[in-house]
């Protein structure tokens, strides 16, 4: 950490899309602090600003942290994204990751209702069980039960021709890699998925619920018990204790409410493009740019990223 960094209790980082001016940026961060009443911050920090962001940080002391927060979402409010966290140990030891519309673009289990023709049905529930309407192993077993008879084949189509990860992924997870992070991908998707999701990314290992099938198709059952909200929050915790850190070193990220628990459990929760209960629970959001920006919310710069090919 920067020794001036260290002199002050917090660190202020906006993440704004490339092509944003950095001294506009900045302008904006110093004039947000001061109506928000912060009196005592210190330089800014450059971290990306000749590339595909401009991401700043500046050390700050604020009375009311939570407040700030407020007034940085709403001065960058779909401009940029924002976070401000403790200025000691930002840089976490355990990344514990929702996979669908998270690490991935999609959410599998609608995507595999298209091939059955029933991708608006599936993806009504599915937005609901999300958003906290609808309990999430009951919804997991109603939507998979439509899809009985599906041929396993349809699996490998989907995952070939529909599943593409989201921008930042590879990155996210080799530069916390780098660092010595241990990496998890936890999902109440299916490990037919999370496998190949978790090679393609460089997770360490993955977690997932598993569809049943009798060799030819899909029989519309899940293997119990389903991994749902409490079995991801327990994935946080074992995977935490097996290394030893403190929960101040983890980070949970996902969109949906099922990641509600291990989100508010961690050490730096992020809300990734999420629904409203959850972004509400997390320490951070990200909706304008990419999953890079939780690289610079632990003040990675552009230097120490290990960038995807």
């Amino acid at each position: 950490m920067d020794e001036k960094t260290s002199d002050y209790s917090h660190v202020a980082t906006v993440v704004a899309p490339g092509g944003e001016s950095l001294q506009l940026v900045a302008d904006r961060l110093e004039t947000t602090l001061r109506e928000a009443g912060v009196t005592d911050f210190g330089p800014v920090r450059m971290l990306s600003g000749d590339g595909a962001f401009t991401a700043i940080e500046q050390a700050v002391s604020p009375a009311d942290a939570p407040a700030l927060r407020k007034s940085l979402e709403a001065s960058f409010a779909g401009k940029a994204d924002v976070c401000i966290l403790p200025s000691t140990g930002r840089r976490k030891k355990l990344l514990i990751s929702d996979m669908d519309s998270t690490i991935i673009e999609q959410e599998c289990l609608d995507e595999l209702a298209d091939f059955a023709g029933l991708k608006a049905e599936i993806s009504a529930i599915t937005e609901r069980a999300m958003a906290g309407e609808l309990n999430f192993e009951e919804a997991l077993r109603e939507r998979v039960g439509m899809l009985e008879g599906l041929s396993i084949a349809t699996l490998e189509t989907c995952y070939r021709e529909r599943i593409t990860l989201m921008p930042g992924a590879e990155t996210l997870v080799a530069t916390m890699k780098a660092g010595g992070a241990r990496c998890v991908l936890v999902s109440g998707g299916f490990t037919y998925f999370t496998s190949r999701i978790a090679e393609a990314a460089g997770f360490h290992t993955h977690q997932g619920n598993t569809l049943l099938d009798d060799g030819k198709a899909l029989t519309g059952k899940v293997r119990e018990p389903i991994l749902g909200r409490e079995a991801k929050l327990a994935a946080l915790e074992s995977e935490r204790k097996a290394l030893g850190v403190a929960a101040d070193a983890t980070l949970a990220m996902g969109d949906g409410a099922n990641d509600l628990a291990m989100i508010e459990a961690s050490g730096l929760g992020v809300a990734y493009r999420a629904k409203p209960v959850v972004a509400a629970a997390a320490d951070c959001g990200v909706s304008v740019t990419d999953l890079t920006a939780v690289l610079y919310f632990q003040g990675y710069s552009d230097s120490e990223i290990v960038w995807a090919e």
